[in-house]
Protein backbone atom coordinates (compact mmCIF):
# COMPACT_ATOMS: atom_id res chain seq x y z
CA UNK A 1 0.00 0.00 0.00
CA UNK A 2 1.33 3.43 -0.94
CA UNK A 3 1.83 5.86 1.90
CA UNK A 4 -0.76 8.22 0.40
CA UNK A 5 -3.52 5.62 0.82
CA UNK A 6 -2.82 5.43 4.53
CA UNK A 7 -4.31 8.89 5.07
CA UNK A 8 -8.01 9.63 4.87
CA UNK A 9 -9.38 13.06 4.02
CA UNK A 10 -10.15 13.46 7.71
CA UNK A 11 -6.53 12.65 8.61
CA UNK A 12 -5.22 15.24 6.16
CA UNK A 13 -7.60 17.84 7.53
CA UNK A 14 -6.50 17.11 11.10
CA UNK A 15 -2.86 17.66 10.16
CA UNK A 16 -3.66 20.82 8.21
CA UNK A 17 -5.61 22.18 11.19
CA UNK A 18 -2.74 21.33 13.54
CA UNK A 19 -0.31 23.30 11.36
CA UNK A 20 -2.69 26.25 11.11
CA UNK A 21 -3.30 26.32 14.86
CA UNK A 22 0.42 26.20 15.61
CA UNK A 23 1.24 28.93 13.10
CA UNK A 24 -1.50 31.20 14.46
CA UNK A 25 0.76 31.89 17.45
CA UNK A 26 4.24 31.99 15.91
CA UNK A 27 6.27 33.84 13.31
CA UNK A 28 7.31 30.63 11.60
CA UNK A 29 6.18 28.07 9.05
CA UNK A 30 5.82 24.35 9.79
CA UNK A 31 5.88 22.00 6.83
CA UNK A 32 5.10 18.28 7.35
CA UNK A 33 6.41 16.03 4.58
CA UNK A 34 6.11 12.26 4.19
CA UNK A 35 7.65 10.13 1.44
CA UNK A 36 7.17 6.46 0.67
CA UNK A 37 10.93 5.90 0.57
CA UNK A 38 14.09 7.97 0.31
CA UNK A 39 16.20 5.72 -1.89
CA UNK A 40 16.04 3.02 -4.55
CA UNK A 41 18.61 0.76 -2.84
CA UNK A 42 19.68 -1.28 -5.86
CA UNK A 43 22.36 -2.80 -3.64
CA UNK A 44 19.61 -4.89 -2.02
CA UNK A 45 18.75 -6.42 -5.39
CA UNK A 46 22.41 -7.18 -6.08
CA UNK A 47 22.87 -8.82 -2.68
CA UNK A 48 19.72 -10.89 -3.08
CA UNK A 49 20.76 -11.94 -6.59
CA UNK A 50 24.12 -13.23 -5.34
CA UNK A 51 22.48 -15.01 -2.41
CA UNK A 52 19.94 -16.78 -4.58
CA UNK A 53 22.54 -17.71 -7.19
CA UNK A 54 24.73 -19.23 -4.48
CA UNK A 55 21.72 -20.97 -2.92
CA UNK A 56 20.75 -22.45 -6.29
CA UNK A 57 24.26 -23.81 -6.75
CA UNK A 58 24.29 -25.31 -3.25
CA UNK A 59 20.90 -26.96 -3.85
CA UNK A 60 22.22 -28.49 -7.07
CA UNK A 61 25.22 -29.90 -5.20
CA UNK A 62 22.94 -31.38 -2.54
CA UNK A 63 20.73 -32.93 -5.22
CA UNK A 64 23.80 -34.37 -6.92
CA UNK A 65 25.19 -35.86 -3.71
CA UNK A 66 22.08 -37.13 -1.98
CA UNK A 67 19.12 -37.23 -4.35
CA UNK A 68 20.00 -37.96 -7.96
CA UNK A 69 21.51 -41.42 -8.32
CA UNK A 70 20.47 -42.28 -11.87
CA UNK A 71 23.28 -41.60 -14.35
CA UNK A 72 20.65 -41.19 -17.04
CA UNK A 73 20.07 -37.64 -15.80
CA UNK A 74 22.88 -36.33 -17.98
CA UNK A 75 21.32 -32.87 -18.38
CA UNK A 76 21.80 -32.21 -14.68
CA UNK A 77 25.54 -32.71 -15.08
CA UNK A 78 25.83 -30.46 -18.11
CA UNK A 79 27.88 -27.34 -17.12
CA UNK A 80 25.74 -25.19 -19.40
CA UNK A 81 22.59 -26.39 -17.62
CA UNK A 82 24.15 -25.70 -14.21
CA UNK A 83 25.15 -22.23 -15.37
CA UNK A 84 21.64 -21.48 -16.65
CA UNK A 85 20.04 -22.64 -13.41
CA UNK A 86 22.38 -20.49 -11.33
CA UNK A 87 21.65 -17.46 -13.53
CA UNK A 88 17.91 -18.04 -13.25
CA UNK A 89 18.25 -18.31 -9.47
CA UNK A 90 20.14 -15.01 -9.44
CA UNK A 91 17.50 -13.32 -11.59
CA UNK A 92 14.75 -14.54 -9.29
CA UNK A 93 16.65 -13.24 -6.29
CA UNK A 94 17.13 -9.85 -7.90
CA UNK A 95 13.40 -9.16 -8.27
CA UNK A 96 12.10 -10.56 -4.97
CA UNK A 97 13.16 -7.48 -2.91
CA UNK A 98 10.92 -5.34 -5.12
CA UNK A 99 7.86 -7.21 -3.84
CA UNK A 100 8.80 -7.95 -0.22
CA UNK A 101 9.68 -4.74 1.62
CA UNK A 102 10.67 -6.46 4.85
CA UNK A 103 13.15 -8.66 3.03
CA UNK A 104 14.61 -5.68 1.20
CA UNK A 105 15.08 -3.80 4.46
CA UNK A 106 17.14 -6.69 5.83
CA UNK A 107 19.61 -6.27 2.99
CA UNK A 108 20.23 -2.57 3.61
CA UNK A 109 22.49 -1.22 6.33
CA UNK A 110 21.41 1.49 8.76
CA UNK A 111 24.18 3.72 7.41
CA UNK A 112 22.69 3.46 3.92
CA UNK A 113 19.26 4.33 5.31
CA UNK A 114 20.66 7.35 7.15
CA UNK A 115 22.49 8.75 4.12
CA UNK A 116 19.55 8.29 1.75
CA UNK A 117 17.06 9.78 4.20
CA UNK A 118 19.23 12.80 4.94
CA UNK A 119 19.75 13.48 1.22
CA UNK A 120 16.03 13.10 0.47
CA UNK A 121 15.14 15.40 3.37
CA UNK A 122 17.52 18.07 2.12
CA UNK A 123 15.99 17.79 -1.34
CA UNK A 124 12.48 18.09 0.10
CA UNK A 125 13.55 21.14 2.11
CA UNK A 126 14.44 22.86 -1.15
CA UNK A 127 11.53 21.52 -3.21
CA UNK A 128 8.95 22.63 -0.65
CA UNK A 129 10.74 25.99 -0.30
CA UNK A 130 10.92 25.73 3.47
CA UNK A 131 13.82 28.17 3.24
CA UNK A 132 11.65 30.73 1.47
CA UNK A 133 10.33 32.67 4.45
CA UNK A 134 10.95 36.30 5.27
CA UNK A 135 12.85 35.69 8.50
CA UNK A 136 14.19 32.21 7.60
CA UNK A 137 11.92 30.61 10.19
CA UNK A 138 10.76 27.48 8.38
CA UNK A 139 10.62 24.03 9.97
CA UNK A 140 10.18 20.77 8.08
CA UNK A 141 9.00 17.57 9.75
CA UNK A 142 10.19 14.88 7.34
CA UNK A 143 9.03 11.25 7.55
CA UNK A 144 10.52 8.53 5.34
CA UNK A 145 8.13 5.60 5.66
CA UNK A 146 10.17 2.70 4.26
CA UNK A 147 13.25 3.62 6.27
CA UNK A 148 11.24 4.22 9.46
CA UNK A 149 13.14 7.49 9.91
CA UNK A 150 12.12 11.00 10.90
CA UNK A 151 14.11 14.20 10.50
CA UNK A 152 13.24 17.68 11.73
CA UNK A 153 15.06 20.39 9.77
CA UNK A 154 14.89 24.09 10.58
CA UNK A 155 16.10 27.14 8.70
CA UNK A 156 18.95 29.22 10.04
CA UNK A 157 16.68 31.74 11.75
CA UNK A 158 15.59 28.98 14.14
CA UNK A 159 18.49 26.52 14.18
CA UNK A 160 20.83 29.05 15.76
CA UNK A 161 18.69 29.33 18.89
CA UNK A 162 17.22 25.81 19.24
CA UNK A 163 19.42 22.99 20.50
CA UNK A 164 19.58 19.75 18.53
CA UNK A 165 18.49 17.70 21.55
CA UNK A 166 15.13 19.48 21.45
CA UNK A 167 14.57 18.40 17.84
CA UNK A 168 15.75 14.90 18.75
CA UNK A 169 13.03 14.65 21.41
CA UNK A 170 10.35 15.58 18.88
CA UNK A 171 11.77 13.00 16.46
CA UNK A 172 11.86 10.26 19.10
CA UNK A 173 8.25 10.89 20.16
CA UNK A 174 7.03 10.85 16.55
CA UNK A 175 8.83 7.58 15.80
CA UNK A 176 7.17 5.96 18.82
CA UNK A 177 3.74 7.12 17.63
CA UNK A 178 4.36 5.76 14.13
CA UNK A 179 5.46 2.39 15.51
CA UNK A 180 2.31 2.29 17.65
CA UNK A 181 0.18 2.85 14.54
CA UNK A 182 -0.74 6.40 15.57
CA UNK A 183 0.92 8.34 12.78
CA UNK A 184 -1.62 11.15 12.53
CA UNK A 185 -1.60 11.66 16.31
CA UNK A 186 2.18 11.71 16.21
CA UNK A 187 2.33 14.29 13.43
CA UNK A 188 -0.21 16.47 15.22
CA UNK A 189 1.83 16.31 18.43
CA UNK A 190 5.09 17.03 16.58
CA UNK A 191 3.58 20.06 14.87
CA UNK A 192 2.22 21.37 18.18
CA UNK A 193 5.56 20.79 19.90
CA UNK A 194 7.39 22.69 17.16
CA UNK A 195 4.98 25.58 17.62
CA UNK A 196 5.41 25.53 21.40
CA UNK A 197 9.17 25.42 21.02
CA UNK A 198 9.18 28.50 18.80
CA UNK A 199 7.00 30.34 21.32
CA UNK A 200 9.45 29.42 24.07
CA UNK A 201 12.26 30.90 21.98
CA UNK A 202 10.41 34.15 21.39
CA UNK A 203 9.15 33.65 17.83
CA UNK A 204 5.81 35.30 18.48
CA UNK A 205 3.46 36.15 15.65
CA UNK A 206 3.58 39.79 14.59
CA UNK A 207 0.81 41.99 13.20
CA UNK A 208 2.26 41.92 9.69
CA UNK A 209 2.82 38.15 9.66
CA UNK A 210 1.33 36.26 6.71
CA UNK A 211 1.03 32.56 5.92
CA UNK A 212 3.96 32.09 3.55
CA UNK A 213 3.70 28.32 2.98
CA UNK A 214 0.58 26.19 2.67
CA UNK A 215 -0.44 24.13 5.69
CA UNK A 216 -1.10 20.80 3.97
CA UNK A 217 0.77 17.56 4.52
CA UNK A 218 3.06 16.99 1.54
CA UNK A 219 2.96 13.35 0.39
CA UNK A 220 5.26 11.70 -2.16
CA UNK A 221 4.44 8.06 -2.77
Amino acid sequence: MSVKKQFTDSDLQRIKSAVKNAEDKISGEIVPVIVDRSGIYSVANYKSSLMFAALTFVIMIILDRYVIVDAVNTLFYDPVFVFIMVVLGGLLGSVIPNFISGYKRLLISQAQFDVATRQRAETAFLQEEVFNTRHRTGIMIFISFFEHEVIVMSDRGISKVVEQKQWDKIVADLIVSIRDGKMVDGIEHAVKRCGDLLLEKGFHKTDDDVNELRDDLRIDG
